[in-house]
């Protein structure tokens, strides 16, 4: 399994042996998931940020049409082998919203993904800058369909067997 994990250092408190079960099963992605904190976090965050956390979850359904993974943004995910090969050559986004465009690829491949809870360490340091950064992923995400759709990206490789 290829492991990909947070820029700023957040960490998996539990859940670790959920994830990696997972992995070893028909999925190509295993993502750590917060959503079943959602009601939590909601109560500990500002109004302006729930406010772009449910702008953010929106237009990535909306615009990136990631539908089976409530949780694009959670910085623990395990691949497989092949879905790694698979989906990472053909990245274009280095920013905030590449989480998204994996997602892309992987539905246009056919990689299964599932979410599995995990209860997740924030750690001090985030490089997020709340109206800014969502600006940004969300001129991404624009950039992300509008480009699949003309043709200016496209995705080659096709899944293979590890």
């Amino acid at each position: 399994a290829v492991v990909s994990t947070q820029s700023t250092g957040g960490k998996v408190r539990s859940g670790l042996k959920s994830l990696l079960e997972s992995s070893k099963s028909e999925y190509g992605i295993s993502v750590g998931s917060r959503a079943h904190l959602q009601d939590e976090a909601v109560a500990n965050r500002s109004f302006l940020r729930n406010i772009l956390m449910y702008g953010f979850h929106m237009f990535v359904l909306i615009v990136g049409g990631v539908s089976d993974i409530k949780d694009t943004q959670c910085g623990f995910k395990l691949f497989s082998r092949s879905a790694a090969r698979a989906i990472f050559p053909q990245m274009n986004i280095e920013r905030w919203a590449f989480d998204v465009e994996i997602f892309v690829i992987a539905n246009i491949l056919g990689i299964k993904a599932t979410e599995v809870a995990v209860n997740w360490e924030e750690i001090d340091g985030s490089k997020i800058v709340p109206i800014y950064s969502w600006l940004e992923m969300a001129k991404d995400l624009l950039m992300i369909r509008t480009r699949y759709m003309i043709g200016a990206w496209s995705v080659t490789e096709r899944l293979k067997s590890e």
